[in-house]
């Protein structure tokens, strides 16, 4: 079967921005005015795409490539304003609410939130709508709304430490009358969470906005996804991770890097006919227009360390069966529109599966001047059927990686941007990248304010502190910054 590459539009341009950043009244970006903001702010500059990072809830790390639930929601980013509108809230309980923290603090939200939302939840009488929500939503709501009333009842204890009872989900569930009251908590979250989602997509579509969301690849061990299917991985008696992922070491971190993730049972889900992950995918799409798979590589082959090692050192490469996994998606998916993160350690037999897959893949400025034909140079790019950064959400702030050019890097830079119209470093990547054949060229938004590293950087690899916490100043949607990124969309023929 042939992969339709198109995304529905040519030559166009977004911002990553994550919803986390987006300027509120309460601690954290949320679906309330800030994202409608944005939306505007995107669609004012000639903009086509709003990408955002995962939306799914976060967890010990504060990662939301860590999540303990993969198919749901953050709760985190349902608005307290918009419960107040439904009068759930008042307006003295949101000005106690607030929080004006520069950096997000998910300490302290994790104890403000949910009272919050337990407080709004206490006054809510069930509707149609939320019938339909939960019905529809089925038996994974269900699961869901179990692990999470278990996660309470337990102190937020991982579940291989619960009672016997409860770590095994077939026989937990013959207890869940036990915790109907905490269940419903949590089904109303999600039902919030969905509402206003819906609301801001379809916002973002009158606007002429499509929305890219993200996937990890792997899943938390601690997590309703583990314990819901554990025959879906590979675990011990006890639950525990047989293997678990990560990277190897490279030039830069000498012990790898030690995600901690349970490793997939591939033989299992094949045998299975890879039902997990599409209606994994499925679900992704109720959320997003566009799909951006993180570490497609892994899909080709994984690499695989022994479950209680410190470092990654003595990991091995393990062959995945990505093909089979992706002609099943594309069959049960055939209209998907998805993006293969296809960087790092790359060989052979991951260009073959972005190849059979007809995905587009990612193509990355800041790798691109440390070779004078580096694939990541959009003079040599080979196919439109791509998507180019300047910068990801896990690497530098294109500012404070400027700062660092030196030597050969520096010199092919100043090379490949002579003769563009942008005057500062940081815009002259941002130009070069929209210049390129790429269908589409996604900058993110620290990129196009000029920030740095201590400032707005939003993940460091390796690193467990200090990441996921940059929040955007309430003051960003100025008239030079609009007028500056129009420029660009329309000199290069990016706008929509």
């Amino acid at each position: 079967m042939e992969y339709n590459k198109n995304f529905g539009f040519s030559h166009k341009c977004g911002i990553l921005m994550p919803v986390s950043s987006l300027p509120s009244h309460y601690g954290i970006g949320d679906f309330g005015k800030g994202a409608y903001d944005f939306i505007d702010f995107l669609s004012e500059t000639k903009q086509k795409c709003w990408q955002v990072l995962p939306l799914n809830p976060t967890s010990y790390g504060d990662s939301p490539y860590q999540s303990p639930a993969s198919s749901f929601g953050n709760p985190y980013f349902i608005s307290p304003d918009l419960l107040a509108k439904q009068g759930l809230l008042t307006k003295e309980e949101l000005a106690r609410a607030k929080s004006n923290v520069k950096r997000v603090d998910y300490g302290e939200l994790f104890v403000k939130r949910y009272e919050l939302l337990r407080l709004a939840h206490s006054r809510f009488s069930q509707c149609r709508e939320y019938g339909k929500f939960c019905k529809a939503s089925g038996e994974k709501l269900q699961s869901y709304a179990l692990f999470m009333a278990l996660k309470v009842h337990y102190g937020y204890r991982q579940w291989t430490l619960w009672d016997e009872q409860h770590r095994n989900s077939t026989i937990a569930k013959a207890d869940a009358n036990r915790f109907s009251s905490e269940m419903d908590f949590w089904m109303w979250v999600q039902y919030e969470f969905y509402t206003q989602w819906r609301d801001v997509l379809n916002y973002a579509h009158k606007k002429g906005i499509v929305i890219i969301g993200d996937m990890p690849i792997y899943v938390a061990h601690d997590s309703v996804d583990v314990w819901s299917a554990p025959e879906q991985f590979l675990l011990d008696e006890n639950y525990n991770p047989k293997t678990v992922a990560g990277c190897p070491p490279d030039a830069y971190c000498e012990d790898g890097q030690l995600w901690g993730n349970p490793i997939y049972n591939w033989e299992y889900m094949k045998n299975d006919g890879f039902s997990w992950w599409c209606e994994r995918v499925g679900e992704s799409f109720k959320l997003y227009d566009i799909l951006r798979i993180d570490h497609f590589r892994g899909f080709a082959s994984f690499y695989s360390i022994p479950y209680g090692d410190e470092n990654a050192k003595r990991g091995e490469w393990i062959c995945a069966p990505g093909k089979e996994l992706f002609d099943k998606i594309k069959a049960t998916y055939p209209q998907a529109k998805i993006i293969a993160e296809d960087l790092g350690f790359i060989t052979d037999d991951v260009r073959e599966l972005l190849r059979d897959t007809g995905f587009p893949g990612m193509k990355l400025l800041q790798f691109a001047f440390f070779d004078d034909n580096s694939e990541y140079l959009p003079r040599t790019y080979t196919t439109k059927n791509c998507v180019a950064y300047p910068a990801s959400h896990d690497s530098e702030c294109t500012k404070s990686w400027c700062k660092t050019l030196s030597g050969a890097p520096r010199a092919r830079f100043s090379k490949e941007t002579k003769g563009l119209f942008s005057k500062s470093k940081v815009y002259k990547m941002i130009e070069l990248s929209l210049l390129s054949i790429a269908n589409l060229v996604i900058v993110p938004m620290q990129d196009y304010m000029e920030l740095e590293n201590f400032e707005a950087r939003m993940n460091t690899p390796s690193t467990a502190e200090g990441n996921w916490t940059w929040r955007i100043s309430p003051r960003y949607n100025t008239e030079a910054l609009r007028s500056k990124i129009t420029e660009l969309a329309v000199r290069t023929h990016r706008g929509k």
